[in-house]
């Protein structure tokens, strides 16, 4: 497999770990997730978000950090490719949106400081969705903490990554419209998203299916 590190990303509700899950089992890869349920500010942060904004973002960075930097290490990123649904460079699209001015200052010190000690990705899966589409699939999976997530919260959490990828040359780039692909139940959708991870060569490539 020419792709060594791997990240599916996208907005709440795309779902990006359950695809990063089927990737990893396919290629027999190691599996790097985010560790949303650690962060001891991320239940308050929903229920208050102006509040517990600083506090919830910052665990955030340095957990990302502490995670993909491990990377790194050989023992850790050897033989076996490795597969995540986050990437670093989700953190300050949401921390542009949560964070007062002064608050944003002061995170974008630290980020700038921390984000050398990440590697980069050898191919990112951007997954798209409609606002109907997010909605739908984070009220199936009815997570308690995710109760207090408004359409809008939802709707500049997509524009966000939209406007991020949109100029995203860090490494190839599959942007995929996920609205009529289901790639955990549906053999064909993710043999599919296959073929075209192993077809891309480099810059942007885009996965619809009509």
């Amino acid at each position: 497999m020419k792709h060594r590190y791997i990240v599916v990303e996208g907005p709440i509700g795309c779902g990006k770990t359950s695809l990063a899950h089927k990737i990893a089992h396919h290629l027999d890869a190691s599996l790097l997730l985010e560790d949303t349920a650690s962060n001891p500010f991320l239940r308050q942060f929903y229920q208050d978000m102006r509040r517990h904004a600083l506090p919830t973002q910052l665990f955030f960075l340095f957990q990302r950090v502490e995670q993909i930097g491990s990377l790194r290490q050989p023992e850790l990123f050897g033989a076996k490719p490795t597969v995540s649904d986050f990437t670093l460079a989700k953190d300050p699209l949401f921390a542009r949106l949560t964070l007062n001015d002064a608050e944003y200052q002061l995170y974008s010190r630290i980020y700038d400081h921390v984000k050398p000690q990440v590697p980069v990705p050898d191919l990112v899966i951007y997954l798209q969705a409609s606002i109907d589409t997010l909605i739908g699939r984070v009220n199936k999976r009815g997570l308690a903490m995710e109760s207090g997530i408004s359409e809008d919260y939802l709707r500049r959490i997509s524009d966000a990554y939209s406007r991020y990828f949109y100029d995203y040359d860090e490494s190839p780039l599959l942007i995929v419209n996920s609205d009529r692909l289901n790639f955990v139940d549906v053999p064909e959708h993710f043999d599919l998203l296959v073929e075209r991870m192993n077809a891309i060569r480099g810059g942007r490539e885009f996965f619809n299916r009509a």
